[in-house]
Parts: structure tokens; C-alpha cells; sequence
């Protein structure tokens, strides 16, 4: 393993929120990546600062919930009924999602093309690794919920596909 491949892995382990440390063993070598406490920690942070204001705005809190309970619940009642009738494609691991075999050349599938078992609808780059995603499912790309290039985590939703 050279040194940039070690960059590259130490800013992609960065750029991961869920992932707090990476450890790659080889035959004459070890290497361990961590990434700061603070880093793990903000979420805690944030919870606790979102947490303060609320016992200031007891007059205000009951209006709050009151108001984000229909939201949820119109959100709740639309899942299920898309979700009822779609299949999501899923990633199989984590690493960055493309659309296409290189940025010259159309994207594996759209909205609309229909899609059968083994046909690639998409790569996913880990670790300088490209790895076709193929359909496990027959029927037509409803909707791509992943932007290209972007990270992606492993059982994310990449594409909702309706079953023919």
C-alpha cells in the first residue's frame, strides 16, 4: 500500500459519518485509522443544544408538536403506500455511487428503463475498487434517490423500481 492510497483512505474514512475507525492488516504491515473523539462526539452536542432551548419555550412546546404531528403522520401515510407497491435496490457496501461506467458515458439506467435481474444499474467505488451493482429485481426505475459521485452506505436506498 503506498502512500496515496493510505490518503485517499484516510479522507475517505473522514468523509464518513458512521465510521469511527478502519483497521487493514497485512502480511509485513498494520494499519489502524481513528478518527478524533471530538468528531463522534458532536452529535451528542448538537442533541444536548437542541435540548436546551426547549424547557425556555414551554409555551411554545406544545404548539411545536402539535404542528410536526400531522407532518409526520401525512409522511408516514404516503411511505406505505409508495412503499407497498415498490422495491428499493439497496447498496451493498459503502464507497462512493456512479451512475455511469466513466463520466463520458451514459448512465447504467434512468427513469423509466426497465430493468431485469443481472442487468448493472450502477458502480460503486471502494477503496479504488469498482464494483458493478446489478438488479435483483425485474421491473421500471421509478426514481434514483442517489445523486452521482456521491458516498453512499451500505443498505442505503439507490433506487426505487416498480416490480413488473
Amino acid at each position: 500500500m503506498d502512500i496515496k492510497e493510505i490518503e485517499n483512505l484516510i479522507k475517505f474514512v473522514a468523509s464518513q459519518k458512521n465510521v469511527g475507525e478502519v483497521e487493514i492488516e497485512k502480511k509485513d504491515f498494520k494499519l489502524v485509522i481513528r478518527k478524533p473523539v471530538s468528531t463522534v462526539v458532536q452529535s451528542p452536542q448538537y442533541i444536548q443544544a437542541t435540548a436546551a432551548p426547549m424547557p425556555n419555550q414551554l409555551p411554545a412546546a406544545p404548539q411545536a408538536p402539535v404542528s410536526a404531528a400531522p407532518v409526520s403522520e401525512s409522511n408516514s401515510a404516503a411511505a406505505p403506500e409508495t412503499a407497498s407497491n415498490l422495491i428499493t435496490i439497496k447498496s451493498p457496501m459503502i464507497g462512493t455511487f456512479y451512475r455511469s461506467s466513466s463520466p463520458d458515458k451514459p448512465a447504467f439506467v434512468n427513469v423509466g428503463d426497465e430493468v431485469k435481474p443481472g442487468k448493472a444499474v450502477c458502480i460503486i467505488e471502494a477503496m479504488k475498487l469498482f464494483n458493478e451493482i446489478e438488479s435483483e429485481v425485474s421491473g421500471k426505475i421509478v426514481k434514483v434517490l442517489v445523486d452521482n459521485a456521491s458516498p453512499v452506505e451500505y443498505d442505503q436506498p439507490l433506487f426505487l423500481v416498480e416490480p413488473n
